[in-house]
């Protein structure tokens, strides 16, 4: 297949990466630059979160998450043993701590299975014999689920699109993008790139970078921190490998879970409370103008209207080491509060509509020479082989 000559792909995590490298590989001839704003790669969204390959068991069958995410399960676990990157599958274990739970369980238990899992119902003693320090009155238990280095899986990227000529540049911020008549310039703070075609992966700051090239937005980021704790290492034990609780159907989120992370240790988290800037990593970390335009936007009131009794106990959660340990007792009764040790935040791009609805599922739409990737919070991680993939196809040749 005959493609552009130039093509830039802006954003340096894993998925501006992973379209960066599916382009050297199936476009000979490309030269292929990456501009990321960040002096490293992988540094907020991609280097931030637990490590999870995630299974395809939540979504919506027959969505682009339930779809790429299947498929990616087993195309990042197979990118990861091809380039020496740390990976194992341990598995997942979903419990109800309440007979409430129970219809939520099954009802993921008929999806699962709809997307091709091979899931198997658990009584509280099957369950322990997965988890031996689990409460539950049933559990899913799903195999397919890994943990990861996603860093690695960065490093392995980079490292590949270096043998092939790649253009990578660091601490470069783009500023503007113009769509001229055979060719698209990206303006960065260090000059300007002439493209045949742009691939715009900027995750917190994709709809900033769409706003430049002019693009009408469907949506709205608004980006939603995720706090995190560790284990300390006495409580390691507690925990073999992944036990989240039945997730609430209105809410993108899955909940405050526990993965035991690739590198050793056990995460516990993340709750989810409003970033008060796109990078805001802690409750300190405010951007005035940002904040400001997130305020503004008709699809945040909306969000917050509808979600508020939800959202004033995740800021509760957030605020008391106390509450966060108590979520994690529901899953795990023997983890105390000084079990817990504070660990790097996150912060999830979640694309809004303006009628306060959350999209669902990944966003990728074509303007002019231009491919903008408009919402791929999780499972975009585990998808990234597989949204490269769909991104190459829209590239104009």
């Amino acid at each position: 297949m005959a493609g552009p000559q130039r093509v830039v792909v802006i954003g340096g995590g894993i998925l501006g990466l992973a379209v960066a490298d599916r382009i050297s590989a199936h476009r000979p001839g490309c030269q292929v630059t990456v501009v990321e704003k960040e002096n490293r790669w992988a540094a907020h969204q991609t280097g931030r979160n637990s490590g999870v390959v995630h299974s395809g068991l939540y979504y919506r069958p027959g969505s682009y998450k339930a779809t790429m995410c299947r498929r990616g399960a087993e195309s990042m676990v197979r990118f990861a043993q091809e380039q020496g990157v740390a990976v194992e599958r341990c598995g997942k274990l979903v419990v109800a701590t309440s007979a409430a739970e129970l219809p939520g369980l099954r009802a993921l238990a008929e999806r699962g299975r709809q997307n091709g899992l091979q899931v198997r119902e658990l009584d509280p003693a099957a369950a322990r014999e997965v988890e031996p320090h689990v409460a539950c009155v049933a559990a899913l238990h799903v195999q397919e689920t890994a943990i990861i280095d996603y860093r690695g899986v960065c490093e392995a990227l980079v490292r590949r699109l270096e043998a092939a000529g790649a253009d990578l540049r660091l601490s470069t911020r783009v500023v503007g993008l113009q769509e001229n008549a055979r060719t698209t310039t990206v303006e960065t703070d260090g000059g300007t790139v002439e493209a045949d075609a742009v691939v715009n992966c900027a995750g917190l700051q994709s709809d900033l970078i769409a706003a430049f090239g002019g693009r009408r937005l469907p949506a709205r980021i608004i980006p939603f921190r995720g706090e995190y704790f560790e284990l300390r290492p006495q409580s390691h034990h507690l925990v073999r490998g992944l036990i989240y609780p039945v997730p609430d159907p209105r809410f993108p989120f899955l909940g405050v879970h526990l993965t035991r992370m690739i590198g050793g240790g056990v995460h516990a988290g993340p709750n989810a409370v409003l970033a008060l800037a796109r990078e805001g990593y802690t409750w300190r970390t405010v951007n005035g103008r940002q904040l400001a335009s997130t305020v503004a936007y008709p699809g945040f009131w909306r969000l917050a209207t509808r979600h508020a009794r939800t959202g004033l106990a995740e800021v509760a959660r957030s605020l008391s080491r106390r509450r966060f340990a108590e979520s994690l007792q529901r899953l795990v009764p023997e983890i105390v509060v000084d079990d817990l040790v504070p660990a790097p935040a996150g912060v999830r791009a979640q694309a809004v509509l303006r009628n306060g609805d959350l999209a669902d599922d990944f966003l990728v739409e074509r303007q002019g020479r231009t491919v903008h990737v408009l919402n791929a919070p999780s499972p975009a991680a585990t998808s990234a082989l597989e949204i490269a993939a769909h991104v190459e196809t829209l590239l104009p040749d």
